[in-house]
């Protein structure tokens, strides 16, 4: 017998998709779905053992659970128009505590211009499980398939803070700013929404599982191939401070880990200029070829990108 801890988060989805039945103009594979002409849905799970390190509130750990797929629905390039959450709490844990894991997930929904409009309470292990609702109004979803050989690939802000916050977690190093940026993550809807409206985007994709991993994602979906130029990968500089004293190396703090929720699209390279216009920040940190393959360039010397260890 075959146990999903043998399978795998990814294999575990791509056995599922073998025998359910598809529906929606977008189905699954992508970050979220979209059905009819418009309603955007995403969900996602968050759970006490595996996304509550140590310092974050519980107030924080509401916003992270609403943030995840907040970030999803930017992906696709949606606008917010509700949340749900389902709960499943310790029956022994503080109803204070409680109340802030909700004022958590409605202040995230706020920041992305919606709100609650239900949900479920039961009692359990530290669960929540929510589910964001968006409209594309008119825009052309993006998607994961679309890249072509000759597209630039590009991130919507710096990598690795949340891989340093973590490490610095781990390690005892006092680096708020790091953990700052593991405890809230800000979903990049409004990034979004312009890169939708551009038209010139190919594909898009959000890191919540890191770079690596979506660089793959991206180079199987589409069929192509990326390169990726290691020193175009920007990141703060407590990213470097903090690889020096935990001895984990950038490239893996930058690259091989997840709770990132930047945004990586692919895009036209004449066509930027619509970008540069909107004024949306974002790096290219490579190309798109045909080559099948995500690699790393670094120092004049090629090595094949892995799906991250998140």
């Amino acid at each position: 017998m075959v146990q999903i801890g043998d399978l795998g988060e990814r294999q575990l989805i791509d056995d599922f998709r073998t025998f359910i039945r598809p529906e929606g103009r977008v189905g699954p594979g992508d970050d979220a779905a979209v059905i009819g002409k418009d309603v955007v849905v995403t969900t996602d799970i968050v759970t006490f053992d595996r996304h509550f390190p140590i310092g974050m509130s519980f107030e924080q750990f509401g916003w992270y659970a609403a943030a995840v797929n907040f970030s999803d629905l930017a992906a696709m390039g949606a606008r917010p128009m509700g949340f749900t959450a389902a709960l499943a709490l310790p029956p022994t844990l503080d109803s204070q505590n409680a109340y802030d894991i909700m004022s958590g997930i409605d202040q995230c929904a706020e920041f992305c211009g919606t709100g609650i409009v239900g949900g479920d309470t039961k009692t359990g292990p530290g669960i929540v499980a929510g589910t964001a609702i968006g409209s594309m109004d008119g825009r052309a979803p993006m998607l994961r398939s679309g890249a072509r050989p000759g597209d630039i690939v590009a991130v919507t802000g710096p990598l690795g803070g949340p891989a340093a916050g973590y490490a610095a977690i781990e390690n005892g190093l006092d680096y708020p700013e790091a953990t700052e940026t593991l405890f809230m993550p800000v979903p990049r809807v409004a990034e979004g929404v312009a890169l939708a409206e551009s038209g010139i985007v190919s594909s898009c994709i959000d890191l919540s599982d890191g770079l690596g991993t979506a660089l793959n994602t991206i180079c199987k979906a589409s069929n192509v191939g990326i390169d990726v130029e290691f020193s175009f990968l920007q990141h703060e500089t407590f990213v470097d401070e903090i690889s020096e004293k935990t001895g984990i190396s950038l490239e893996k703090l930058l690259i091989g880990w997840g709770g990132e929720y930047e945004l990586m699209f692919t895009a036209d390279p004449n066509r930027l200029k619509k970008l540069y216009d909107s004024e949306i920040e974002f790096f290219i940190i490579g190309m798109v070829n045909d080559s099948g393959k995500a690699e790393l360039i670094k120092d004049g010397k090629r090595s094949t990108i892995d799906y991250g260890e998140y």
